[in-house]
């Protein structure tokens, strides 16, 4: 089975994800930006609004995802506010101005998660080798999913990367999280080409297509069917 990630920015937006059969959602803000952290009690209120998992990006601004010392101090108090929550996992990333995975600010976050499990975002597409990057964020037990457009503005561009990604993860606790461009009418032939067993929406399953509008439940429930008439592979 393919899981279905779907990006939620109100609590009407996580109903609908919900109803539609999404199996978690991202929870964020400011979605033209490209996520960012919401308040408590958005967080609070999705978690108890929905039966179904949710994950919640930590990012204190769009600049880039090269943080200094200020940013760190944010980041680590919402963590620390978010493991309280009921929230299922968090969702954050880190680079170094050489390109390559801050590991020690991911580790401060790992400890500041207090056993929650980290998803790392797509800061990972801007890492200045994505393969060694995966092998940097496969030795953190703590990151169990790596949601990548496989370095491309759309990962519809990017079946090849994707599939050797999916293969670097076999037998690891991490997952591959393809998304960033999926639509409804392209992800099953997706699915099956990558071999990719979560995805992750966000524009494709809102009302027109359209970045800031409410999810769209029908959308949602299309996409739970294409994916779940792939079959799964082997191994």
């Amino acid at each position: 089975m393919t899981l279905l990630e779907v990006i939620a920015t109100t609590v009407a937006d996580a109903r609908a994800a919900e109803r539609g059969g999404a199996d978690r959602l991202e929870l964020i803000t400011a979605m033209g930006e490209g996520g960012l952290t919401p308040s408590i009690g958005l967080i609070e209120s999705v978690v108890d609004a929905v039966a179904i998992p949710v994950n919640v990006i930590v990012r204190p601004h769009s600049r880039s995802f090269v943080y200094d010392a200020d940013d760190y101090a944010v980041m680590l108090r919402d963590v620390r506010a978010i493991a309280k929550t009921g929230a299922n996992a968090i969702v954050i990333g880190m680079l170094r101005a050489d390109g390559d995975i801050d590991t020690e600010g991911l580790a401060r976050v790992i400890e500041a998660a207090d056993g929650l499990p980290l998803t790392f975002h797509r800061a990972f597409d801007e890492a200045r080798d994505l393969f060694a990057a995966f092998d940097t964020l496969l030795r953190f037990d703590a990151v169990t999913n790596v949601l990548t457009s496989g370095g491309r503005q759309s990962v519809l561009e990017a079946e090849a990367p994707i599939a050797t990604l999916v293969e670097k993860a076999a037998g690891t606790r991490c997952t591959v999280l393809a998304g960033a461009g999926l639509t409804v009418d392209a992800v099953a032939a997706f699915v099956a080409s990558t071999g990719v067993r979560a995805v992750h929406f966000g524009s494709g399953v809102r009302v027109g297509g359209k970045g800031l509008a409410p999810v769209d439940e029908e959308r949602v429930r299309r996409v739970r069917s294409l994916v779940d008439g792939v079959p799964s592979p082997k191994g």
